[in-house]
Order: C-alpha cells, then sequence, then structure tokens
C-alpha cells in the first residue's frame, strides 16, 4: 500500500497516498474545485487555469531543516504569493489548501469571464445544456455582465464534421485540450490537433479519412462544453428529458457497462426510443470509456427487419400464426418417439436463454451446440482469469500474452487496457501471422505462418526447441510473477482453435499462472456471451453439417448457418423439422418450419458472460414488442409443455435455477450482480470536478466468477498434449479468416452512421501472391469452391503474409474456417 500522507484542506483533514494532485485529494472529502481541462484518467496540463487555489507549505529551518514553529506551538504555514493551479500540484505533508478566498473566487470570476467573451449563447439550444459545467460555473462564479461587445464575438460555422460520427462547433470550443490529449494519451491514435494560436486556435483533424479512430465518441463525453456532438444525437434530446438504464454491450466478448439514455417520442407511438449510448463506470471492465462500435451499434433494437409474430409453414411457404399454434407444432414434433433434438445456439444468447434450452435439449437426450469456430471454454472454466482480477492492475512484474488476435478488432477495450498495463511496466509478448496494432507496444514479437499456432507455444514448454528469436519471450514468462494469456482465432477453424487453446493452457499450467488474482486464460470469444454458453452446457460440432443433417427437430437460436455457409444451408434442408428463434428472417429462418420472433436485449432482462468471466446483468431498457417474447420464455413454455419445471416468468428465477446447478454460479444472481462499491476515479456529472459523461455505476459492477482452480478443485484439463493444426493440401489459394470490428453482419445493418466504416469486400493479399495469381489491386475477380461461387475484388498490402488470401468474417463470403478456394479473372467485358 502506497504511503500516505495528511494535509489541510478548507479546514478539513485529509489522508491521501502520495503522488495525489490537490484537485483529487479535495474531492475525496468532498470539495469540489472546479476545472475544465484536467481529467483524473489524463496527465496534468494545467490549462484552463480554473483549478486556482491558495497554497501554504510548512515552513523548515534552512539550517537544520527542522519544521519552524510560531509562539502557540503549532507549525508555521507559508503562502506563495501567487495562486496555484491544484490540477498539477501534488500533495506534500502539512500543506493547506484554501478554495473559497476571495483571491480565489476573483480568479475564477475573471477565468469564466475569458472564457465567455467568444462563447455563444447557446445554452436553449446546446445539446450539453442541462449537464454543461460552464453552465453551471458561470451561474456559481462567473460575472452577470460581460465587458465584451456582442458584435466582437468569434462567429463561425456552426457545424464542422471531423469524420462521419463527430461533429464540432467551433464556436462552443473552449480549448480545453481534453479531445486531443484523449487521443493521444488515452487510445494513442493522434488524429486530432491543434491549429494555429490565441484566438484562432481551433481543433482539427489530420487523418484521412477524418477522425479515424474507433474511440472517437469518448471525445464527446469528456468535453465539457457542447463542442463535439455525435451524429446519431445533435440535436437530439435535451438531457433532461432523457431516462437512464443501466445496461450491457453486447457487440464484443469485453461486456462494457453502458448506460442507455430513452426519450418517449411520437414516432415510437409514444414509447421510449434510444436515444444514445453512453458508459458506465467500472475500473474493472471498461473503466470509462466504449468503443464507436459499442455506442453507435444500437439501430437494430427499432429495425424495420425486425419479426413481431409467430411463423410456421404451410403448403410449402412462411404464414402468421397464434403462438399456441406455433407452440403445439413445437410440442407434437417433441412428442413424437425416438426424436433426435439438436439445438444450436449462437454466443449472443443470455445466461437465462441458454440454461432453459440446454435443460430442454437435455431432457429428450439431445445434442445442444454452440454455433462457434472457437475451442477452449472448457479450459478457461478451469483456469481463466481468476476471480478479483483487475487488468487495471497490472504493472511491472506482470507478463501479457496475445495471440492469434487482433484484440484492436475484435475486443477494442481490452487492447486499451492491455496497452496501459504495458504503460505501468508490463512486459507484452504478441504473437501472431500478420502484424496488428497490439505490436507497437509489445517487448517480444513472434511471428509464425497460419497452421504454426499452436506448435509456436508448444516450443516454449521445451527450452531446448525455441529459436534465439524467441527465447527472450520465453524469459520473460519465466520471470514473470503473474500472467494473463489471451488467444484469439485469427486465422482459425475449430480445430485450429482447439489446438490452440490447450497449447495456451500448458503455458498457463506450466507456469502456475492460474488460481491467484490477475493470472489466467482469456479466450478472446467470437460472440459476446460464448463464455457463458460454454458454462450452460453447451458445445461446438467439428462435424457440424452431418449433426445439422441427422437431426429430426433442429433449434436453431441467435444463429444463422444457412447465411453463413451454402454447404449449413442444404445441411439444415435435409433436417426433418427446423424451429428458429430469431430477430430477423434470416437465411435460417426461411427454411424454418416454425419462425418464433425474439425480443432484442434492451427490451429485456437477462446476463452475460465475458470472456473475462464476469457475470453481469443488464436491465429492460424499452418498453416490450407486442409480438415478441424472450428466448428463455418460449423454450421455458415448450419445456412445461413437456411437463419440466423450467421458470419462463422471470430471468431472476432462471438465474436461481442456473445457481442451484452450476457450481461457478452458485453466487450469483440478480442481487449480487447489483451489488456496487466505491471506484476511483469519482466520475462527477453535476458537480463543478467534471470527469465526463460516463454515469457513474449504481446498478451493479457483476460478479467475478471463481475458477475451478479458485475453488480449489481437481483441474480436469486432460492430457495436455496437442498435434499441430492440421496441415491442409488442396490445389487453390488458402483463404484465412479474420475479425473486422465493423462487419456486415446482422447487428449493423441499420447502423447507417458506420456504412463508410464497414470492412472492405475483398480478398487481402500480398503484392507477391497477387503477382503469382495475375491480379490487380481493385480487380474483380470470380472465388469459388466446389458449394459457391462469389464476385468479391482484390485489395493489395504489403504488410499480409505471402501465399495466402485475407477475407473479413460477416462480410460477404461464406468462410468460418481456413478454405482453399479457386480465382478467376474476369474476361474482357464481364462486370461492365
Amino acid at each position: 500500500m502506497a504511503e500516505r500522507i495528511s494535509l489541510l484542506i478548507d479546514n478539513q483533514t485529509v489522508s491521501v497516498p502520495i503522488g495525489t494532485l490537490v484537485v483529487d485529494a479535495a474531492k475525496l472529502v468532498g470539495i469540489d474545485i472546479p476545472v475544465f481541462c484536467h481529467h483524473p484518467k489524463m496527465e496534468p496540463v494545467g490549462m484552463c487555469r480554473l483549478c486556482l487555489v491558495e497554497i501554504g507549505r510548512p515552513v523548515r529551518d534552512r539550517t537544520s531543516g527542522e519544521l519552524v514553529k510560531d509562539e502557540t506551538g503549532a507549525v508555521k504555514v507559508a503562502f506563495s504569493g501567487k495562486l496555484e493551479t491544484s490540477c498539477t500540484t501534488q500533495v506534500s505533508e502539512g500543506m493547506v489548501v484554501k478554495t473559497t478566498t476571495p483571491e480565489v473566487s476573483e480568479a475564477r470570476n475573471s477565468m469564466l469571464e475569458f472564457l465567455l467573451t467568444s462563447h455563444p449563447l447557446d445554452c436553449p439550444i446546446c445539446d450539453k445544456g442541462g449537464e454543461c459545467p460552464l453552465q453551471n460555473l458561470t451561474l456559481r462564479y462567473g460575472p452577470g455582465i460581460s465587458q465584451f461587445p456582442y458584435d466582437d464575438k468569434k462567429h463561425l460555422a456552426k457545424e464542422l464534421p471531423l469524420g462521419e460520427l463527430i461533429i464540432l462547433d467551433r464556436e462552443r470550443c473552449i480549448q480545453c485540450g481534453r479531445c486531443v490529449r484523449f487521443q493521444h494519451e488515452i487510445v494513442d491514435d493522434p488524429v486530432l490537433q491543434f491549429r494555429a494560436r490565441g484566438r484562432s486556435m481551433e481543433i482539427q483533424t489530420n487523418s484521412d479519412p477524418g477522425f479515424d479512430s474507433i474511440f472517437s465518441g469518448n471525445t464527446t463525453d469528456v468535453c465539457p462544453v457542447g463542442a463535439l456532438t455525435t451524429v446519431d444525437f445533435r440535436f437530439g434530446a435535451r438531457p433532461w428529458e432523457l431516462r437512464q438504464v443501466a445496461s450491457i454491450c453486447t457487440q464484443c466478448p469485453v461486456g462494457c457497462n453502458i448506460t442507455i439514455n430513452l426519450r418517449r417520442e411520437v414516432k415510437s407511438g409514444g414509447g421510449a426510443t434510444i436515444k444514445r449510448i453512453m458508459p458506465r463506470q467500472n475500473e474493472q471492465v471498461n473503466e470509462i470509456w466504449i468503443c464507436d462500435k459499442g455506442r453507435l451499434g444500437h439501430h437494430f433494437v427499432e429495425s424495420e427487419r425486425r419479426l413481431t409474430q409467430p411463423l410456421i409453414r404451410k403448403d410449402g411457404e412462411l404464414v402468421p400464426a397464434s403462438w399456441e399454434e406455433a407452440y403445439q407444432l413445437v410440442e407434437d414434433q417433441l412428442r413424437a418417439e425416438n426424436t433426435r433434438l439438436v439445438t444450436l445456439a449462437g454466443g449472443r444468447l443470455a445466461n437465462e436463454d441458454l440454461f432453459n434450452l440446454f435443460q430442454l435439449t437435455d431432457s429428450k437426450r439431445g445434442k445442444p451446440v454452440l454455433y462457434s469456430q472457437m475451442a477452449g471454454g472448457d479450459l478457461t472454466a478451469q483456469i481463466g482469469l481468476s476471480a478479483g482480477s483487475n487488468l487495471g492492475e497490472m504493472g511491472k512484474g506482470s507478463v501479457i500474452l496475445v495471440i492469434a488476435s487482433d484484440l484492436h478488432q475484435e475486443a477494442p477495450i481490452w487492447w486499451l487496457r492491455v496497452k496501459q498495463a504495458v504503460k505501468r511496466g508490463a512486459t507484452l509478448i504478441v504473437a501472431g501471422a500478420r502484424p496488428t496494432r497490439l505490436e507497437k507496444y509489445a517487448t517480444h514479437v513472434l511471428r509464425y505462418k497460419y497452421g504454426e499456432e499452436a506448435a509456436v507455444l508448444a516450443a516454449f514448454s521445451h527450452s531446448s526447441d525455441v529459436n534465439n528469436e524467441n527465447r527472450a519471450a520465453v524469459e520473460a514468462l519465466s520471470a514473470a510473477e503473474d500472467g494473463v494469456i489471451f488467444y484469439g482465432s485469427d486465422g482459425l477453424g475449430l480445430t485450429g482453435s482447439e489446438h490452440l487453446a490447450k497449447a495456451c493452457a500448458r503455458l498457463i499450467v506450466d507456469h502456475k499462472f492460474y488460481g491467484r488474482k490477475n493470472n489466467g486464460l482469456i479466450a478472446v470469444w467470437d460472440a459476446a456471451n460464448t463464455q457463458g454458453a460454454w458454462d450452460m452446457g453447451f458445445r461446438p460440432d467439428r462435424n457440424l453439417k452431418g449433426t445439422l443433417r441427422e437431426a429430426d427437430l433442429l433449434l436453431v437460436a441467435a444463429a444463422d448457418p444457412a447465411g453463413d455457409d451454402p454447404a449449413f444451408a442444404k445441411a439444415v434442408q435435409e433436417a426433418d423439422f427446423v424451429v428458429v428463434f430469431e430477430l430477423f428472417m434470416t437465411a435460417t429462418a426461411q427454411l424454418a418450419d416454425v419462425v418464433f420472433p425474439v425480443l432484442a436485449q434492451p427490451e429485456r432482462e437477462g446476463s452475460f458472460t465475458s470472456g473475462e468471466r464476469r457475470a453481469q446483468r443488464f436491465n429492460r431498457v424499452i418498453e416490450r414488442r407486442d409480438g415478441p417474447r424472450p428466448d428463455y420464455e418460449i423454450s421455458g413454455h415448450i419445456a412445461r409443455l413437456m411437463g419440466l419445471n423450467l421458470e419462463e416468468k422471470s430471468p431472476v428465477l432462471v438465474m436461481n435455477q442456473i445457481a442451484s446447478k452450476v457450481p461457478a454460479y452458485s453466487e450469483v444472481s440478480y442481487t449480487t450482480m447489483s451489488a456496487v462499491s466505491p471506484q476511483w476515479p469519482i466520475i462527477g456529472r453535476a458537480d463543478m470536478y467534471y470527469g465526463g459523461t460516463s454515469y457513474d455505476n449504481k446498478e451493479g459492477l457483476g460478479v467475478s466468477l471463481p475458477s475451478a482452480a479458485d475453488r480449489g478443485e481437481e483441474l480436469s484439463l486432460g492430457a495436455l498434449i496437442f498435434t499441430d493444426s492440421p496441415a491442409e493440401t488442396s490445389a487453390g489459394l488458402r483463404l484465412i479468416p479474420v475479425t473486422a470490428l465493423y462487419d456486415r453482419g446482422q447487428m449493423l445493418q441499420d447502423t447507417i452512421q458506420l456504412a463508410l466504416r464497414l470492412a472492405p469486400q475483398a480478398l487481402l493479399m500480398h503484392p507477391v501472391t497477387a503477382a503469382v495469381y495475375g491480379v490487380q489491386d481493385g480487380e474483380m475477380v470470380q472465388v469459388s469452391t466446389s458449394q459457391w461461387e462469389m464476385e468479391y475484388s482484390i485489395l493489395v498490402n504489403d504488410s499480409l503474409p505471402e501465399d495466402v488470401a485475407l477475407v473479413t468474417r460477416s462480410n460477404g463470403l461464406p468462410v468460418q474456417a481456413p478454405i482453399f478456394v479457386q480465382i478467376q479473372r474476369q474476361r474482357k467485358g464481364e462486370g461492365d
């Protein structure tokens, strides 16, 4: 624990760690020192001068160094002849701080007057009105009359797009520098900068495309005025009209805490409409940040493509039906003798949905299948990140290994937190077949060819097999006190992922990086709740096509195999009877015999388990639509028709059943997931100490699940002996699937704001590979296998590995695992 010192702030004694800034020390005892430029997550700069205070320090004898005391025996305190910035001054023993003297008040009044000389009187229409510290401080400290002529105010165009997502109002900018510093210091995307000086100083973007950062929305949070706004919220509502509901982001496995702002509107029939998504503070998960996909990717909820009533197949066509009629058809199929039930579930289902589906499937001795190309959930349950861990605490003495994952694209907040751990002194090892942004911060970078992932880590366990290039990385692992390994699915299918997961587990066990805080294995899952699906009993299937084909009753929830691969579509067609739970009319739903419309996450309650194995609840945000129902209710009702005692009325009750049957969740309930504890920094929204519009967390920090190792259970990892991923031999070009943040999946189709940021629909290849196949950058080619043929473009990039082509998942081509394809140039005249 850091050494603490005592000081006096406005006659209140404060005890804080050495190195604490005066402004932060004051906040701890409820004294708000106004700030604009200061932010507790950024380096102090002292730009706005609003935090000026009087500071006195104990007097020491120049000869002896002893404290000088007055006639009463009290230590003498000497105040400097000028005010000092509390955001740049660290506390010292015996310091005395005064924040309310006439001199301090006059200084604040003057600084506010300077800021207001060219600030527009936009408050009645400004997006920040109602949550603006400039408003609050002007009311409290500011002058009642301006000495600056109105006609001399600075007048500029009110709307300047910095990019597709962020709008700048230069008149409102007070030049605090928070946005620029956030991009430079926090996310290391230096795409904003100041231009010119004095009254001509402005914020500008220096990237092409403009404001090219996946974290750009956070600048609107930290901006203390209405200078920066997102395109989907600008002039959309007034803050006091909004209702706030806590939720969880479901765009990736990080599980960021968010607050959804709502307003009742005519266009929704008087119902609540989602107006914006804001970060909610959870220092163990996402701190106070979210990525732009999590901020803007909510528009699917109100999509006109949503299913609204059950459908059943009659005379070869899907037609509307009542819930009772649809339930009866499914019940009849389940009651048929010797029905082979297969349930295929996706990782965007909540824990409660997955539990009920598994119990229903298990009661019929069916097969629960997870629709995923990633393995290892059984390993993370045993040696995953230990309970109580916090990546924000990792630093000196810690090692982090990231393999087969582009965290920047797959889990942006993890990328951010790993980068920050390196800044605190952690050793980072990045292993990959292609360059990623994380390598910039790595101490050791290991390069391999696709298919060699497991072999690279296997050599770590046998020092004699390690080459000199990798030996330093092995030594770093051996020397570390704590270690965390992230593994992903970059370029991998299910078989390769299984081998890699075992190799990672082997390293964890060999170095004893388990069963202790800030140690363990983290899977960078392909969906938000894939870990929860594993915990509830679902497993991926290597022979998925055969399993689907042989089903008498195929139940598909939150998965679209037919839309992902024509071979899967054929297998679904061969199943005798198909039931689909879905939000949209997907390709799989079009093949179904019964389609149940389901509620989207904001329309219901539930819980997710993040990749760090933290169970977190989300609340119902908007009114439940007429027609659709939550997945757990549908499966629970079907189960009750079959005589099973499964809950269907409330997810709270379903979670109670989970706690009684799944050991890792024995302490999980909606009450424990809602527990909160004090966090630092203190996020102020209406007070003068403005940390941004990230919401403080009053609705729950979640429950960090204990691994089997944490619980002291004997590990059943099996023989962690693995073979390298089998080398496929086939003619043609090998396509390697990778993940892009902005894909073209169902959940982003309605977010038009991100349209220009979607991953290119192209085969990405090295110039040498392009030359071998006789294709050029930008050229359209025919890509084909024995199952399908498609037209796709070529994008050449010399940073990519040779002899392969990369293609992003959920982006038009049916590639979920490495495959070989034929490519053929279009004949002259084709495609014109």
